[in-house]
């Protein structure tokens, strides 16, 4: 089972959309400009989402330590 993580390699911000690429196998620059015209058409919702996930979510270097 993949797990959802941060990228550490392929990050702008702080890898939440490279670490969704990864898993769902989709171009990190078609997430990141859908995420950036998302904001506009939700009011900054899914900014706020991005934010609370980057927080949240772990890195991918915390993950191979776990295992």
């Amino acid at each position: 089972m993949q797990k959802l993580y941060r990228s550490t390699q392929d990050k702008q911000v702080s890898g939440v959309m490279g670490g969704l690429s990864e898993l769902y196998d989709i171009d990190v620059s078609l997430l990141r400009i859908l995420m950036v015209v998302s904001g506009f058409f939700t009011g900054g919702v899914s900014w706020f989402v991005y934010i609370i996930a980057a927080s949240v979510m772990p890195t991918d270097k915390q993950i191979k330590k776990l295992q």
